[in-house]
């Protein structure tokens, strides 16, 4: 049996997924990497883990997260959260702006493209970087 999926895809094959589709599955990734935060460092408490998971994956908070995070990229890394940004996206939600709807949008491409390209150390690295804040809090 032919294996047709592996995650430490390389860059040529990443770049053939479309943009929302990165964004898509770093969606996930920033969801989940959300979800396990909440749960280790005890943030919420089982009644209200859904309710703080949607305030960190909304996207003005990812914008925020952005944000933050853009000074820590490299060349390659800002090149992806710049093809997310600029995505033609369609349908921005009520609770959005446009611009942290866009922001929101490349942060989920970064971590989607690192995801697919096997680099979850970087990916935890910057999650952790940009969460700091609020576990100090």
């Amino acid at each position: 049996m032919q294996n047709y999926f592996s995650l430490a895809m390389d860059t040529r094959a990443i770049n053939q997924i479309s943009t929302l589709g990165l964004a898509h599955c770093g969606d996930a990734v920033f969801e989940l990497l959300v979800r396990s935060w909440l749960c280790t460092t005890g943030r919420a408490t089982t009644r209200d883990l859904h309710r703080a998971a949607v305030q960190y994956v909304c996207a003005g908070a990812q914008a925020a997260r952005a944000e933050r995070m853009l000074p820590l990229l490299d060349e390659r890394e800002l090149a992806l959260y710049r093809r997310g940004r600029n995505a033609h996206i369609h349908q921005i939600p009520k609770n959005a702006t446009h611009e942290q709807y866009a922001r929101a949008t490349g942060l989920e491409c970064l971590f989607g493209a690192l995801y697919l390209g096997g680099e979850l150390a970087r990916i935890n690295e910057l999650f952790v970087l940009t969460m700091e804040e609020d576990h100090a809090v």
